[in-house]
């Protein structure tokens, strides 16, 4: 990677603030929504699962229904859109369109992907790991999602003060997905101020506590 590609990938990062005050109206294209979605989509994941689903809320009047759910936060109705990352619980069945394609291929033996899937099946009798694995994998979308957001030059805000089970209501969500957090996308009103941030010494520990 050259050097001028990584410090562009550390400014996005070092960029990127929550942002709360959208420039309301305003749409974004298509093309740079997408590319935000795939980038989110090339997130890692357990066994490759990929445990999200992203629900697209674009249409301001669905997004003048998530308002009071999400308890009047104006960024809901301000941005150009709200994208909800959801979790999935049943991720283990995602598994034969995952090895399927590369035992196909030649690249996985099936012995191999029956160990895979057998192991798999094995930690999704647990209901707290299926839990865990939807929200952990699910939040790595997201972050996928936010830092491409920047770098095509739009502002985001992670939202996890909502009635959860409300909006699974309103928005019909299967209950084979969690909701794992709504994120605000859009252009920034007001440029966003930097939050402060602990130092390294306050957040590391070399190699035991």
């Amino acid at each position: 990677m050259s050097t001028q590609v990584q410090n562009e990938v550390l400014k996005v990062i070092e960029d990127r603030h929550s942002v709360k005050a959208y420039q309301a109206g305003h749409t974004i294209p298509k093309a740079d929504l997408d590319q935000i979605l795939t980038s989110a989509s090339l997130a890692p994941s357990a066994w490759n699962l990929q445990h999200w689903k992203l629900l697209v809320i674009d249409d301001q009047a669905q997004k003048e229904k998530l308002l009071p759910i999400a308890y009047g936060q104006k960024q809901i109705v301000e941005s150009s859109v709200v994208i909800a990352v959801l979790g999935d619980l049943e991720a283990n069945k995602n598994a034969q369109d995952v090895f399927g394609p590369a035992v196909a291929g030649g690249f996985l033996p099936q012995a191999v992907m029956d160990t895979l899937v057998a192991q798999i099946e094995g930690v999704y009798q647990y209901p707290q790991v299926a839990r865990d694995e939807a929200i952990r994998n699910g939040s790595l979308a997201a972050m996928n999602l936010m830092l491409a957001a920047k770098a095509l030059g739009y502002d985001t805000c992670p939202m996890g003060g909502y009635d959860a089970a409300k909006f699974v209501e309103a928005f019909n969500v299967p209950a084979r997905y969690v909701p794992v957090m709504l994120i605000s996308v859009g252009l920034a009103a007001t440029p966003a101020r930097a939050a402060g941030r602990f130092s390294l010494d306050q957040i590391t520990v070399s190699n035991s506590f």
